[in-house]
């Protein structure tokens, strides 16, 4: 990321086959970075383990059961909530698999199209989730927010969005 210095050659070329000079990260900017690879990295496994610890659910299985209750009839295509829990649909098919073996949504093929699989969060999904809710947030705000003043926040979702934006291929500006 920082400047690997002279002695190592680019093999980084631009379609016109001229080598072009990376754009190597200054120091603030190599900061920042290490500090959301950090975040990257650890966060996930810190709200794993207090969702397996408090409602036996990981992390992306509470992203399904929260994606279902906000549809309406607490039911979505898999692909709508393969896009909502950002994972792809072999992964969230297994994890739909696990939690309908354990009741907690059900799947059928979307009677106005067959080509769709239709997932839909059951009562007992629900309960789970709105007895893991409570903890869930109470780690997220001692970890996100708590940390953070008011002016913070809106800035941490300025930065969220821009980087959510460039990610997706939004131009930014």
């Amino acid at each position: 990321m920082v400047d690997p210095g002279e002695h190592q050659q680019q093999d980084a070329e631009t379609s016109r086959g001229q080598q072009r000079e990376p754009r190597w990260l200054d120091e603030e900017e190599l900061e920042a970075w290490m500090a959301v690879t950090a975040l990257m990295i650890r966060l996930p496994g810190v709200l794993d383990r207090q969702l397996q610890r408090d409602a036996d659910l990981t992390h992306f299985e509470y992203q399904v059961l929260a994606g279902l209750s906000q549809a309406p009839d607490r039911t979505l295509r898999m692909s709508e909530l393969a896009e909502f829990t950002e994972g792809q649909l072999p992964r969230l098919s297994q994890v739909a698999a696990r939690l309908e073996k354990r009741g907690r949504l059900t799947r059928r093929p979307d009677p106005s199209d067959g080509r769709y699989t239709l997932a839909t969060l059951t009562d007992s999904g629900m309960e789970i989730l709105v007895a893991a809710a409570p903890g869930h947030v109470e780690t997220v705000r001692r970890l996100i927010f708590d940390p953070l003043t008011r002016a913070q926040v809106r800035q941490l979702r300025e930065i969220g969005r821009r980087v959510a934006g460039a990610v997706n291929g939004e131009p930014t500006t």
